[in-house]
C-alpha cells in the first residue's frame, strides 16, 4: 500500500472550508466515482483501491489517502491532481 499525506493551512472559517471541503469531494465523486460520507468535521471516502479520509479546522486542511497495489504506480498522477482540486479549492 502507498499513503498520500497533504496538509494546507487555509485563511478561511470552519464552515468556509467545510463547503470547500464538499465542493472538492463533488467534484472528486464527479470524476473518479468516489463515495464519501461526514462525520462532524471529517470525510471518509472510499472507491476500489483507494481510500481516506479529508478533515478540516479552522486553520488546516488534512488529507490522508491510501492507495492498493493496483494504483500504486499512478501515485504521482493521483497527487498531482489532488495538488490541482486543493490548488482550486484552497488557494494559498
Amino acid at each position: 500500500m502507498s499513503d498520500i499525506i497533504i496538509r494546507r493551512t487555509h485563511g478561511r472559517s470552519l464552515a468556509e472550508a467545510r463547503a470547500s471541503a464538499e465542493h472538492m469531494a463533488a467534484e472528486l465523486n464527479e470524476e473518479f466515482d468516489l463515495a464519501y460520507s461526514w462525520n462532524g468535521n471529517v470525510m471518509r471516502f472510499k472507491r476500489p483501491g483507494v481510500s481516506g479520509n479529508l478533515s478540516v479546522d479552522d486553520r488546516e486542511v488534512a488529507l490522508d489517502i491510501r492507495l492498493g497495489f493496483l494504483l500504486f504506480a499512478l501515485k504521482p498522477t493521483i497527487e498531482r491532481e489532488v495538488h490541482r482540486f486543493f490548488d482550486e479549492n484552497f488557494p494559498i
